[in-house]
């Protein structure tokens, strides 16, 4: 079995290149295509690309006989804002033209895409479910859900047999993209573990949605292996998710580190308290029952997180 990691060498990626590896009996050839230069792999098994998946002689060469492919490579939240021609060659474009490239290559691989919970309006209802309207306001979000829209209809076509889970904030990116206005949510992990002080601008009591990348990993390769007849005609859903204050997590990282020096405060900021610390209960009847799981707890977050 053949399997494309586009976004290999990213975050998630790593997680997920890893866990199919140590997991996946059937797997025999593991591509990883990035556009920063990839280290060379220690297992024959894998393949490591670096290159643009936009570029037609890339996939001919090396997505081409796929089994799986997993399309994680994006620009993300603030970038795509700041930068929308780039967010839109990468987000839509090369996105759409690599399904496009699958439903003419072979209409029977299996497409996990990653989306994201930018794809709802806001505010939200006091509960998000699976009928929840979407509704982004944010071009990483749009064009998020362009390619879902993309991905299910294809589906629906038989032209392609792909699915797009979405996820919450995936934890803890050390050295997060400081352009992302999401950065503080991964960084007061690092600070709290080395001891350094940290501001978060939301309240002790702001809640949102989080998962670990292993979480995340468990959750994609899941995406991978599970079968067209148990997904149905539910192509697009959203992954569950701890939902948790932002006191339970820092707590929970001091009792993870409990010999820190870190002194971590609280200085609410509007913007950033709406964007990041103002989400609802979240039920996912979708994907618990086609067996995706979030982390347990904050305590079982933060374990897997860092």
């Amino acid at each position: 079995m053949k399997t494309v990691i586009i976004g290999g060498g990213g975050f998630v990626g790593q997680y997920l290149s890893a866990r199919l590896l140590a997991t996946d009996g059937d797997l025999s050839e593991l591509v990883l295509v990035d556009q920063i230069a990839l280290p060379p792999a220690n297992d024959g098994r894998v393949t490591a690309v670096s290159g643009n998946f936009a570029d037609p002689a890339l996939l001919e060469t090396y997505v081409k006989g796929a089994n799986t492919v997993y399309l994680l490579a994006s620009i993300l939240g603030g970038a795509a804002e700041a930068n929308y021609p780039l967010a839109r060659r990468i987000n839509v474009d090369a996105s759409l033209s690599l399904i496009e490239f699958l439903r003419d290559s072979n209409p029977n691989t299996r497409l996990v895409f990653a989306s994201t919970i930018a794809v709802y309006s806001k505010p939200m209802p006091d509960v998000v479910t699976d009928e929840t309207p979407l509704g982004p306001t944010m071009v990483y979000g749009a064009q998020k859900l362009m390619l879902e829209t993309a991905i299910s209809n294809f589906a629906v076509r038989g032209w392609l047999d792909g699915v797009s889970l979405r996820l919450s904030g995936v934890m803890a990116r050390d050295g997060a993209d400081a352009r992302l206005k999401s950065a503080f949510m991964s960084r007061v992990f690092y600070a709290v573990m080395r001891g350094e002080d940290i501001v978060l601008p939301v309240h002790p009591d702001s809640k949102t949605w989080l998962t670990s990348v292993d979480a995340a990993a468990v959750n994609f390769a899941h995406g991978g292996m599970i079968s067209a007849e148990l997904l149905g005609q539910k192509r697009a859903f959203t992954l569950p998710a701890l939902h948790v204050s932002f006191a339970e997590l820092v707590d929970a990282l001091f009792r993870r580190f409990p010999t820190s020096s870190s002194k971590v405060t609280f200085e609410p900021d509007a913007e950033l308290v709406g964007l990041f610390g103002s989400y609802p209960q979240l039920r996912t009847d979708i994907a618990s029952g086609l067996g995706f799981k979030a982390d347990a707890d904050a305590d079982d977050l933060v374990r897997r997180s860092i």
